[in-house]
């Protein structure tokens, strides 16, 4: 006779039990570990993270898209085969197709163009139909991807999610993550620390403490330009701003986000949002988001403006390698102006990618055109430094490259095989690195690249792309 396994297993060293196998990763929606943070400075607090990025899609939209699916299944508006549309700033479009694909819905997703490269990549590999559309408008414009989702949606006859307006959006929170914070901190609980993008998060784990623990305060984290933490801290609606944070942070009031639960609101700049989340990576190894980045903002400011010992909640709303072209890299970082930079009034200003500072991707002479190419299309950029023993010899571009692989395959041998040293420009037009921006315009007349050098020294190169950032981010 067989031995029946164990309920359970156990891990080695933690005693923490190991669940069983599912059928479903919709099975794994929920149940989220819970961490304490304890290399940061939280003042006289204990500041906890419910880690949402362990759900199966890698966010805390998984619990909506769930239940959003589940009620419009229940209620006749989505039938067999049916169209589901919806806007979203790609997680809650990532629950959806983890829900809706496998069930065979056809699902139409409108995102705005500051998404991340990872998120629409993600979504594209599951199957979901991704329309990008502009984020630098507001409601009522028809590009707005709210207002694009409403359309779409009636145009084709699909199920318009409208996770703003949508009911089962905060009831997912209501009956789920606010009775998982309250178990797993034994109902101790003095503030929760939420952003509002569709408003289901504040309002489902409020109205659930409210019943439950009416001393626990729901403390809002907003990006600066939204208008969210000034209608609650002043009761006015300010002009609405832009802001890189995703997902978080709206330019009007969702009809599900609750603000009258909300005791205390932060604004929170980009800059603080980046460097929170980076700081929780390499301080306590948690790979989180950028909005997490603005609630761990926030949590901290509360933490230390106490004076006596509190116990705070945030979330890690979803997991950081769909930000890692953006919020992690550090090129990205500095072009947005979200970190500290000395200003030299010239054009070392504008390198993005310092070769002292080992930020400029370069090839060298021996090379060959294969690895030159693959370091292009890897660093997204269209022209490489040649450096030998240190020094700049040469550049070689995208051209050069397409020049290079002709006369070798008419002579019958591996073009690809061929060095740079044969392909290269050596004939360098440069700056030096004290001129001012202004020298830069006859270089880009020529449709070259800029070669900046301090002396003999090479510095950096700075395109096009480089100057427009610069006079954006002087504005």
């Amino acid at each position: 006779m067989s031995k029946q396994p164990p309920a359970t297993s156990q891990i080695p060293g933690n005693g923490a039990p190991l669940p069983r196998p599912v059928r479903s990763s919709l099975e794994l929606i929920g149940r989220t570990p819970v961490v304490e943070l304890t290399t940061f400075d939280t003042g006289p607090c204990r500041l906890f993270v419910k880690l949402e990025s362990q759900n199966p899609g890698g966010s805390i939209k998984d619990r909506i898209a769930l239940s959003m699916i589940a009620a419009a299944e229940a209620d006749g508006r989505l039938k067999p085969g049916g169209t589901i549309v919806e806007a979203t700033a790609g997680n809650t479009g990532l629950g959806l197709a983890q829900v809706a694909l496998p069930k065979g819905y056809h699902l139409i997703l409108v995102v705005p163009d500051k998404m991340s490269r990872e998120k629409v990549q993600h979504l594209r590999a599951i199957g979901a139909d991704v329309r990008t559309t502009r984020s630098d408008v507001g409601k009522g414009h028809p590009e707005y991807y709210q207002d694009m989702g409403a359309r779409i949606a009636e145009e084709t006859g699909g199920f318009f999610v409208n996770q703003f307006a949508n009911p089962a959006n905060p009831r997912a929170h209501e009956t789920t993550t606010g009775p998982e914070i309250f178990e797993q901190l034994d109902g101790d609980i003095d503030a929760i620390v939420v952003g509002v993008g569709s408003g289901g998060t504040l309002s489902g784990i409020g109205r659930y403490f409210r019943r439950v623990s009416p001393k626990t305060k729901m403390v809002l984290a907003d990006p600066k330009g939204s208008i969210l933490a000034p209608l609650v801290n002043t009761g006015e609606t300010i002009e609405p701003g832009s802001w890189a944070v995703e997902g978080i942070g709206e330019d009007f009031v969702p009809p599900n986000a609750d603000l009258s639960l909300v005791s205390r609101a932060y604004t929170i700049t980009d800059r603080e949002s980046i460097a929170a989340a980076r700081a929780l990576l390499a301080q306590e190894g948690i790979l989180a988001g950028s909005s997490s980045g603005t609630l761990l903002a926030a949590a901290l400011r509360y933490c230390r403006e106490q004076t006596e010992p509190q116990r705070v909640v945030t979330l890690v709303c979803d997991s950081g390698n769909k930000y890692l072209s953006k919020v992690f890299n550090d090129v990205w970082v500095a072009e947005q102006g979200l970190i500290e930079k000395i200003r030299h009034g010239n054009l070392r200003d504008l390198v993005a990618r310092s070769f002292a500072e080992g930020g400029t991707v370069t090839v060298a002479p021996d090379d060959t055109l294969s690895t030159a190419y693959a370091r292009m299309r890897s660093a997204d950029v269209s022209q490489l430094p040649v450096i030998e023993h240190g020094a700049l010899i040469g550049l070689i571009d995208e051209s050069d490259v397409l020049g290079g692989l002709r006369p070798q395959a008419r002579a019958g041998r591996s073009a690809f095989g061929a060095s740079v040293r044969d392909a290269m420009v050596t004939e360098l037009n440069t700056l030096q690195a004290d001129e001012p921006v202004e020298a830069l315009l006859p270089v880009f007349e020529r449709n070259e690249v800029a070669i900046v050098m301090d002396g003999d020294e090479f510095v950096g190169l700075i395109t096009r792309i480089d100057l427009i950032n610069h006079e954006r981010l002087a504005f």
